[in-house]
């Protein structure tokens, strides 16, 4: 006889507590294998494929695409035991198929290749009758409504909301971030004149900060409100640079961007001033220097700003580093970048020139300690051993939190970085 397994959204790792539905990748009467994406989901950081670990005829599933579900809250219904080898549902169950146990950076083993998906199946005259029986059958689970998210609760107890008062409309009566927001705007009055509509009709468009807007807002407030941060830039000639990135790009093999170069460069500056590769523990009230550089870097996507992590760049060539920007680049406009990708950053390389922008005072990205900011390379009166001359000219700033060092040791940091950048035979020297 097949047995009715409930699939509720797992844990998504990286302090995540909520995802909102995109897509419903499987329908109601639908045969699904073990580790198929059955849903995919928007957390704060990334597009995610949800797998489900059982095998089996999907008999229910829980939310409409748009809604909001916490972790813990129910996905679908899946009934086994005719439709896949008694064996894999048992191991399925038992180990929840490797994948969905543990907490899910990304889901899957290996985030350089994409998520496979399989073909679904519809339910026909072949499938065991009693697995159709128990799914037209199946009631929806039973039990008391799901925890609500913490995140809906801080904002309820931060609004003076009673959560008791209010009518979830989640499934089986969950209160939703959207109810609690709804609670909070006043009543319309229900029959305004219309000089008063129009009026407010102009005040403008209301946006929600969520989901992804949601979060880099929280995260750039957070910075500013801990962080007594400074910022000091210098004009560099990039003109050397440019023209040893020209003859490195001449001869056959992998192409390597200027980005690529920079990132050389600021992991060799990081490396003699380590301060900057660090952060502060309020709690413990110390300053923690960092062994590895976990380089972060902007990219501006359709979602709007990420900012993914290159793990371990010190280590990386330029044209590892050429490489590992394109992928995690190119993921990133495709709304696949896993949260792992986008956490653990140890300094971040901010390229606001590819706007047509000069300079800039970038906000850091909490909690690191320091931001360097690249401007457009333009060429520019320059003065060049003794005479004026037309050079490329690039802006360079530095935003550091004034706790973890002082203006010398930043000066000293974007000084190495300008010196680098004007003459590359520096960097060899440090290497």
């Amino acid at each position: 006889m097949p047995q009715v397994l409930e699939f509720k959204l797992p844990d998504l790792g990286e302090g995540l507590t909520e995802a909102e539905i995109v897509r419903w990748l499987v329908a109601v009467g639908d045969v699904v294998e073990i580790d198929q994406p059955v849903v995919e989901v928007e957390t704060a950081k990334a597009m995610v494929e949800v797998p489900c670990p059982y095998g089996g005829v999907v008999t229910a599933r829980f939310g409409e695409e748009g809604t909001e579900l916490p972790v813990g809250a129910p996905l679908i219904t899946v009934a086994v035991g005719s439709v896949t080898e008694p064996a894999q549902a048992a191991e399925a169950e038992a180990e929840g198929s490797g994948n969905v146990p543990r907490p899910l950076i990304g889901y899957g083993t290996d985030h350089s290749r994409p998520a496979r998906r399989r073909r679904v199946r519809p339910v026909t005259a072949a499938v065991s009758a009693s697995v159709v029986a128990v799914a037209a059958a199946a009631p929806a689970p039973a039990g008391p409504v799901p925890v609500i998210s913490p995140l809906v609760r801080k904002l309820a107890r931060d609004n003076g909301i009673d959560l008791r008062a209010l009518r979830g409309s989640g499934p089986e009566g969950l209160i939703l971030r959207a109810d609690v927001e709804a609670a909070l705007r006043p009543a319309a009055p229900a029959a305004a004149p219309a000089p008063v509509a129009a009026a407010a009709a102009a005040q403008g468009e209301r946006i929600p900060l969520k989901g992804l807007r949601g979060a880099v807002a929280e995260k750039l407030s957070r910075s500013r409100r801990e962080i007594p941060e400074a910022t000091c830039w210098v004009d560099a000639d990039a003109t050397e640079l440019m023209a040893a990135r020209a003859a490195m790009n001449a001869v056959d093999g992998p192409k390597i961007s200027v980005l690529a170069l920079l990132a050389r460069i600021c992991t060799a500056a990081l490396a003699k001033y380590p301060e900057l590769n660090s952060t502060v523990d309020l709690a413990a009230n110390e300053i923690v220097r960092l062994p590895a550089v976990h380089l972060g870097f902007a990219a501006q996507t359709e979602r709007g700003l990420m900012v993914p992590v290159v793990r371990d760049a010190q280590t990386r060539s330029p044209e590892s580093l050429s490489a590992e920007f394109a992928r995690l680049t190119e993921l990133a406009r495709a709304g696949k970048l896993a949260p792992a990708d986008l956490t653990g950053g140890t300094f971040t390389l901010n390229n606001y020139g590819v706007f047509g922008v000069d300079g800039s005072t970038p906000i850091i990205n909490h909690p690191e300690a320091a931001m360097l900011g690249v401007g457009r390379i333009i060429p520019k009166p320059w003065v060049y051993r003794g005479e004026l001359a037309v050079r490329q000219v690039v802006q360079l700033s530095l935003t550091f939190d004034h706790r973890v060092c002082d203006g010398g040791a930043a000066g000293g940091f974007l000084r190495y970085v300008a010196d680098c950048v004007e003459n590359p035979a520096v960097l060899l020297r440090g290497l």
